[in-house]
């Protein structure tokens, strides 16, 4: 049975996002059934796109299986604006402090 990564597409995938993901499941389709590997690409794009953070043996295992892929995307985002993300509690805090 071979593995079709364009089902995996989502319709609210910007191209970039997209061929970041289907980069990691092609690279690791080997590795894992293809359930855990789709599973995994969505936590890599989670973690890369959206700073989402999981427990420390799955972000060692996502680190390791994306090293090479996560480095060359870094790269092309190199002096380009990037998004920072806070948390709920920190922004309210901001907020008050500011008022003062």
């Amino acid at each position: 049975m071979t593995f079709d990564v364009e089902k995996y597409k989502t319709f609210y995938e910007c191209d970039e996002h997209w061929e970041l993901k289907k980069t990691f499941m092609e690279s690791n389709i080997h590795n894992f059934p293809e359930d855990e590997v789709v599973c995994l690409a969505q936590v890599f794009t989670n973690i890369e796109l959206l700073g989402c953070q999981y427990p420390p043996e799955t972000m060692r295992l996502v680190a390791e299986l994306s090293k090479n892929i996560a480095s060359k995307y870094r790269d092309t985002r190199t002096g380009k604006l990037k998004r920072t993300f806070v948390t709920a509690s920190d922004a309210a805090a901001s907020r008050y402090v500011q008022k003062k």
